[in-house]
């Protein structure tokens, strides 16, 4: 009997899905191909004992288009899912927001 490994970011809420329009699927996906580029690149210059101050500066960079993909998926997360679940009566997406947004100010 094979066991199912499941990745620890992965969480199953009863196959809840967004609904992103086109357009911003378009916008996160360049951005994040644009960020895996960056890690990519930043894991090179440590390969390659590029001076430290250099490599800081492009992690934070990075760190910076990592804040803005969050920024648009928070923003677009209150304006539909939150909005639409709170007009249907379903007001623990309020925990689910509070919980959401303690993780995102963790450092």
């Amino acid at each position: 009997m094979s066991e199912l490994i499941e990745e620890p970011f992965v969480m199953d809420n009863s196959c809840r899905k967004s609904h992103h329009p086109l357009s911003v699927k378009r916008d996160l996906t360049n951005r994040l191909n644009r960020i895996e580029g960056q890690v990519r690149g930043i894991k090179g210059m440590v390969e390659k004992d590029v001076y430290c101050d250099d490599i800081i500066t492009q992690l934070a960079a990075t760190q910076s288009a990592l804040n803005s993909v969050t920024k648009v998926l928070l923003e677009g997360h209150l304006k539909g899912c939150v909005k639409d679940r709170l007009e249907n009566g379903e007001e623990e997406v309020l925990d689910e927001l509070l919980i959401t947004i303690q993780k995102m100010m963790r450092k």
